[in-house]
């Protein structure tokens, strides 16, 4: 049995470590310019060259602020095919000291609004994502179903959520439903049997046509299709103005979003107490070619971000399902709620 003497070393060592990596925290956050980067990551991802146009800065600068963060532990690289993006690190709660003083500091770094500037800048670099998004749809809207198919076929997604929402629902009709990036329209006919109202929104003009010829093909009289995001409309006080959706559903559809972690706050303001955000997504994958071929914004995502941003939304998930596909692409079908206080 080792006597407190014979401790004493290792935890003088032990403590000397965790000071030293703590200096490292504090140290890397003492600079404006990190301390603004951290700010501007909060609930984002950013690729070097975004945050140099984001703060006017030399991409020498920041790819030398960026390593400081990163050795610290304060930001995490995200590789999307052939480029990086660096956000905060994705945890579900800090354990280490040095977890706990990052968290610390961004909790501290939250309280501050961002300027105007700073906001119309993030603005600025979302349109120019959502944009390239658009430009895609607009040219291949008639052969989306072809791309898309080069991952999955409709069914191998469609048909799980389908089971998912009688299993939540228990098979009795609810009053309202939205799905978030309807494509084709081809699950419209799934909630408008069984939603006394279903709402579309797209923000592809072209992509909304074609589901509202799917509609009038299926004689869907409880189909409503409004172009724009989900934030637009939990903004306008459409969720007020009738009551709550008893579900949203995002089929495919998060990883052609501009910034996807807004989607988990702009969907807990839409959903009734009761209400189920179903999502059906890529895991990570490094296929670049999806990008132009599918006009994929993002190759996926692991279940840390998507559990993270909905924590932060405050939404609680149940076990997930994972459903392999071909050319090694995996689709993650996620069911959240409100949670409950």
């Amino acid at each position: 049995m080792n006597s407190p003497a014979s401790l004493a070393p290792d935890l003088e060592s032990s403590s000397a470590d965790a000071l030293e990596t703590l200096s490292a925290v504090y140290k890397a956050s003492g600079d404006p310019l990190r301390l603004e980067i951290l700010r501007v990551l909060r609930r984002e991802t950013f690729g070097v060259l975004e945050l140099c146009q984001l703060f006017d800065a030399k991409q020498s600068g920041m790819s030398h602020h960026l390593k400081v963060l990163s050795r610290a532990g304060l930001v995490e690289s995200q590789r999307e095919g052939n480029a990086i993006f660096y956000r905060r690190p994705l945890r579900h709660l800090p354990e280490s000291a040095d977890e706990q003083a990052a968290d610390g500091i961004f909790r501290t770094l939250d309280l501050y609004p961002l300027s105007t500037d700073r906001q119309r800048r993030i603005a600025a670099i979302r349109e120019q994502r959502s944009a390239q998004s658009q430009a895609f749809f607009a040219r291949y809207a008639e052969r989306f179903r072809e791309q898309q198919e080069l991952i999955a076929d409709f069914g191998q997604y469609a048909d799980p959520v389908e089971e998912l929402i009688d299993a939540r629902f228990g098979g009795a009709r609810r009053k309202r439903a939205m799905e978030i990036g309807p494509g084709e329209g081809h699950f419209l006919p799934v909630l408008a049997e069984r939603f006394e109202e279903v709402v579309g929104v797209d923000n592809s003009r072209e992509m909304l046509a074609l589901a509202a010829e799917t509609a009038h093909h299926k004689g869907l009289m409880n189909v409503i299709l409004r172009q724009g995001e989900a934030g637009a409309i939990a903004s306008s006080g459409l969720q007020d103005s009738v009551g709550r959706f008893d579900l949203v559903v995002a089929n495919m559809v998060l990883h052609h979003l501009p910034n996807p972690a807004d989607l988990f706050p702009d969907v807990a303001a839409l959903l009734a107490p009761e209400g189920r955000f179903i999502i059906s997504d890529l895991s990570s994958h490094d296929q670049n070619w999806v990008r132009e071929n599918c006009g994929d914004l993002w190759l996926g995502f692991g279940a840390a971000e998507l559990t993270t941003w909905a924590r932060a939304a405050g939404l609680t998930a149940t076990e997930p399902a994972f459903i392999g596909l071909r050319n090694g692409f995996q689709i993650q079908i996620w069911d959240f709620s409100p949670a409950r206080h």
